[in-house]
């Protein structure tokens, strides 16, 4: 079966050299076949995701195209404007894949608003938003290594798709041959008629002026004297984050030369995710030989922004996504309280994998905290919540663990630039008076306890990855722990049960242990990795992470 479809492929016009030269070097190699070949990469909630590469089980323009006649299929039962925004990062192949899925969506009779230029996650919501569309497409791997891309679809609210619009897509892809399905003019043509136009001046300007208006304490920026390093490693934000922070008054920024423009082989870092140690090492080494205030950097498709802060002695320390949660929520928190601009009533939001520290946070200042699943469109549904009842302004932040914040209802997915330039005012209004964002933190943690939150991965590769994690999750419904570490579980969670959590289903187990401490397992949407969530709490930072590597070592014969 998978042998006929290489033969097809091989036989086919492909277009691209790259693909054709790909499947006649696997001519003799039955493996490499049947890994492109026995099966397709899946189209759900958040898209499309897999290597680079000739097959079904590949990013391709033929993939990408038999996607997007699905969408279009889709679009065309809505009604509406009839029109799709469509953004791309630096990845590889990235342009072609979405001038093809324009080209395909004009064959469909449905009108394109495509960037100009490369644009980050952010900037597809919002064009999404402003141009009334249907719906929108951001081609991108987000932060994975260079040989991946991928294709997020979003509904017309700029949030990820739901997960019924996302099974009716999948549904039209089936029914639509990959080589031969997908109606397809190309993308002069659909200039020529008028179906494909450039996001305009206008948009861009709009979703600017949308983030700047959030600033928390206007003005102070432009006096404090901040010093900044900051990468784009290599992707989207080099343009939006600068400009931002140029226009509120940071103007001492040192771009980090060699990842300073989009390069899709991401040659300085193997995995261009600001979670890790290795993206943000040259962007430290410029910070200690710039003497920085903050080095900060955000991922290709700038929805995740990661930083190190300089600590009174001069060195820098990286600071963990629920850290600079917690940070960034006091920080808006306490501001918004003393300018007078709070509103009745607000509402913040994290996801149930991020720490417990925001609720003791949110508590303080009389901020409502909802817990959503994990995925940002859950963030995203809140906020759909708050408009539709006519009080969108309530919300103030959103936050997950993965790097990933939110302030204002003007986009509905995470925002790097946002997050850039709230964590740069929180930062040059420390500086301003005698303080530093480490000293606020350690200030955080003397008030409500030494949380810490730390996640670790279990990879599971190759086609039987995906079975291998699920029967692992389905051994630990069967048989629960009962203790891990010598310390009992006291409560078990299992999001797949609606009727106890409240959201939506979601496989996703949580274990609270009789100290306090959390462990949530819940295998990646993305990925082929099962991800473990720890929250412990002690009288120091030597005893929250002795607790934690000691559960750390009692969960991993289970997920091995």
């Amino acid at each position: 079966m998978y042998q006929d479809e290489y033969k097809r492929w091989l036989e086919a016009d492909l277009v691209d050299f790259d693909l054709k030269q790909e499947l006649q070097t696997i001519a003799d190699d039955d493996e490499a076949i049947k890994e492109r070949f026995a099966v397709a990469l899946k189209f759900g909630t958040a898209g499309l995701r897999g290597t680079l590469g000739a097959g079904t089980n590949r990013m391709n323009i033929w993939v990408v195209r038999q996607a997007t006649q699905g969408v279009a299929d889709w679009v065309k039962t809505q009604g509406g404007t009839q029109t799709v925004a469509i953004s791309y990062d630096s990845r590889l192949k990235g342009w072609n894949f979405a001038r093809d899925a324009a080209g395909v969506l004009a064959a469909n009779g449905i009108k394109v608003r495509i960037y100009d230029e490369l644009m980050p996650v952010p900037a597809l919501s919002f064009a999404t938003r402003y141009y009334n569309c249907n719906a929108g497409i951001m081609i991108t791997a987000s932060h994975n290594p260079a040989k991946y891309n991928g294709y997020k679809a979003y509904g017309p609210d700029g949030c990820q798709m739901t997960d019924d619009a996302a099974a009716i897509v999948y549904d039209a892809i089936q029914k639509t041959d990959v080589l031969t399905g997908a109606k397809y003019m190309s993308f002069a043509e659909g200039v020529e008629k008028g179906l494909i136009q450039f996001v305009d001046d206008a948009c861009k300007a709009a979703l600017y002026e949308a983030i700047e208006a959030r600033q928390v304490r206007p003005g102070l920026c432009s006096t404090a004297g901040l010093k900044l390093v900051y990468s784009p490693l290599n992707g989207t934000g080099l343009v939006p984050v600068t400009k931002v922070l140029t226009d509120i008054g940071i103007t001492d920024i040192t771009i980090v030369p060699e990842q300073e423009y989009p390069n899709g082989y991401f040659t300085t870092c193997s995995y261009p995710n600001p979670e890790i140690f290795d993206a943000l090492k040259l962007g430290l080494e410029w910070a200690e030989k710039t003497g920085a205030d903050l080095m900060l950097a955000t991922d290709p498709d700038a929805d995740r922004v990661g930083i190190a802060m300089k600590c009174p002695d001069g060195t820098y320390e990286l600071v963990s996504g629920n850290e600079m949660g917690v940070l960034l929520l006091d920080y808006i928190c306490a501001g918004r309280i003393e300018k007078g601009t709070m509103p009745k009533n607000p509402v913040a939001v994290e996801s149930i994998v991020s720490t417990p520290l925001a609720e003791a946070v949110a508590e303080h200042y009389g901020v409502e905290l909802r817990h959503t699943l994990t995925g940002f469109k859950w963030i995203g549904d809140q906020i759909a919540r708050l408009e539709a009842d006519g009080e969108v302004d309530r919300f103030i932040f959103g936050f997950e663990e993965s790097y990933g914040y939110l302030a204002g209802p003007y986009v509905r997915d995470k925002d790097a630039i946002i997050g850039s330039m709230l964590i740069c005012e929180m930062a040059a209004y420390y500086r301003s008076i005698g303080s530093s964002i480490k000293e606020r933190l350690e200030e955080i943690y003397a008030q409500y306890g030494r949380y810490l939150n730390k996640v670790d991965s279990y990879e599971f590769p190759g086609l039987s990855g995906m079975d291998k994690m699920a029967g692992i999750m389905a051994d630990l419904r069967k048989d629960a722990p009962k203790e891990f570490a010598g310390h009992a579980v006291v409560k078990v969670t299992d999001y797949e049960d609606t009727a106890s959590t409240g959201l939506p289903k979601a496989n996703v187990l949580r274990y609270d242990l009789d100290d306090g401490a959390v462990i949530i397992v819940r295998p990646s949407g993305t990925e082929p990795k099962i991800k473990t969530y720890f929250t412990t709490k002690g009288k120091d930072l030597a005893e929250a992470q002795a607790e934690k590597d000691a559960l750390t070592e009692a969960i991993k014969p289970i997920l091995s």
